[in-house]
């Protein structure tokens, strides 16, 4: 097992509001979170409790109205936009609901993109995507396109292409809410198998019962702040 002893991602007073009409709705109200290295925590909470918001938070996608979060010890406040650009790209790789690859793209092109993006050598670049698409089961379907690939795969592309860089933590938006049970229990099965093979740490948001009582810890968001949720939901 990885090294559990450092935090991969902390978060300290977290909070985020937006404005609707001439209210301010307040999603976040000071949330502390530290993810350790290997672990894997499941957030839950209904539709609309801000799980998305805190994930992309976390993920440096988008930035807390005030508080703080560490990635690797790193205050990324105090990075500017090419410095976040390029910790997404080393240390962070993202699964959502929806895959998100590019249609006009091959499944191994987009899996190659984020190395590309890093100005990976070519031979890196290739080797590790056929790797990672070997490793989700797709080493045959490189050359097709998002559109002749059911959901279940384009979600096991989806998490190839998280993993391709070698990321510290990996963040998963509701990575089974669009698919069906069966598929589902594949993607689950995938997942623990990245946490149990690659030691991966993940951070995950889902309303899937399996999926949060396979993680490490079980956390809700709950009035705008984190609680203890017991082993399964």
């Amino acid at each position: 097992m990885a090294d559990r002893i450092s935090a991969v991602i902390r978060g300290s007073g977290i909070e985020k509001a937006y404005r609707t009409g001439s209210v301010d709705l307040k999603v976040l109200r000071g949330v502390n979170l530290e993810v350790l290295s290997g672990e894997s925590v499941a957030i839950l909470g209904p539709s609309g409790s801000g799980k998305s918001t805190l994930l992309h938070i976390l993920g440096a996608l988008d930035r807390p109205d005030s508080g703080k979060v560490y990635i690797d010890g790193t205050d990324i406040s105090t990075l500017d936009g090419d410095e976040i650009a390029a910790l997404r790209l080393g240390k962070i790789g993202f699964i959502f609901q929806f895959f998100n690859l590019l249609p006009n793209l091959s499944l191994r092109a987009n899996v190659e993109l984020p190395l590309m993006l890093a100005d990976r050598p070519d031979d890196e670049v290739h080797s590790r995507a056929e790797e990672m698409l070997e490793f989700v089961g797709l080493g045959n379907r490189g050359d097709h396109h998002p559109s002749e690939l059911s959901g279940g795969e384009q979600q096991r592309g989806a998490i190839a292409r998280a993993l391709v860089s070698e990321p510290r933590v990996v963040m998963a938006d509701e990575p089974t809410g669009n698919l069906d049970a069966q598929t589902s229990r594949i993607i689950l099965e995938l997942m623990q198998r990245m946490q149990r093979e690659l030691e991966q740490t993940t951070v995950i948001v889902s309303h899937d019962r399996d999926i949060a009582a396979s993680a490490d810890r079980v956390l809700r968001l709950q009035d705008g702040l984190l609680r203890p949720g017991g082993n399964a939901p």
